[in-house]
């Protein structure tokens, strides 16, 4: 303890607040929605030490006393870590709306309008970056940032400030891997398969009526289609969105 005056500094609320600060940092700039680059990252530092100071409590409870320097210096490398790892996490899992709308881009054959978005840091077509912005809405409207950020907060409470990741928390990506592909491949299935069926349906067209030459005609009936069958999903992307935020929270449980 040391007194300034009339002022009490407690070292070890202190740095447990820091280290926290340090994990809190590294998993707002990776997780969405507050990867978002709209927002400036003065005021994700801010947040990020706003949100510290509430979590220190909780941190500094499993903290015997102040750290020594060189193990203060390896602890903030590793809450780094894991804070990046768990911002990983959550990004790993709603990728999948955006593999999915770039599947949809893909078999509708609007790549060729394939652009960067700076903003939501997203390279794709229109479904791409339109799907990327609904479900961005979609977790701040519907609750589900502040549920993210109470799966950070009880993180503290298994993997506190000065411990470590456990050996096999790096195998846990794999799982999260795969469970991204296999919900792109749930979400955009269906207007998959209606495009691709309307490709071999004007392939045959083309095959008995050579004349018509009904590949004229198959971007406009793309585009049609997935006006048409893109609206069923963007009528169910607030349950897709709630359910892959359950998966994110349950990865970041299985790793802490």
């Amino acid at each position: 303890m040391n007194v300034f005056g009339s002022v009490v500094l407690n070292e070890t609320f202190v740095e447990a607040a820091m280290l926290a600060a340090v994990r809190i940092t590294a998993f707002l700039v990776l997780a969405p929605p507050f990867s978002f680059s709209g927002v400036p990252l003065r005021i994700k530092g801010m947040l990020a030490v706003a949100l510290s100071i509430l979590v220190a409590p909780q941190a500094a409870s499993g903290m015997t006393g102040s750290l020594e320097s060189g193990a203060f210096v390896v602890s903030l490398i590793a809450q780094l870590v894991v804070g990046a790892l768990l911002g990983f996490l959550v990004f790993l899992v709603f990728s999948a709306i955006q593999s999915a709308g770039s599947l949809i881009d893909l078999f509708a054959g609007f790549q060729l309008s394939q652009a960067f978005d700076p903003l939501m840091n997203v390279n794709g077509a229109q479904m791409t970056r339109l799907m990327q912005m609904v479900a961005l809405g979609l977790l701040f409207v519907s609750g589900g940032a502040e549920l993210v950020l109470g799966g950070l907060f009880r993180t503290f409470r298994a993997l506190p400030v000065t411990g470590f990741l456990s050996q096999d928390a790096g195998e846990r990506l794999l799982p999260g891997l795969g469970q991204m592909f296999v919900a792109a491949v749930q979400i955009a299935g269906p207007i998959v398969v209606v495009l691709f069926l309307a490709d071999v349906g004007l392939g045959v067209l083309t095959r008995v009526a050579p004349a018509l030459n009904a590949f004229s005609l198959g971007f406009v009936l793309k585009i049609l289609i997935v006006l048409l069958a893109g609206g069923t999903i963007f009528i169910a992307l607030p349950r897709i969105v709630s359910a892959l935020l359950e998966d994110a929270l349950r990865l970041m449980g299985s790793v802490t």
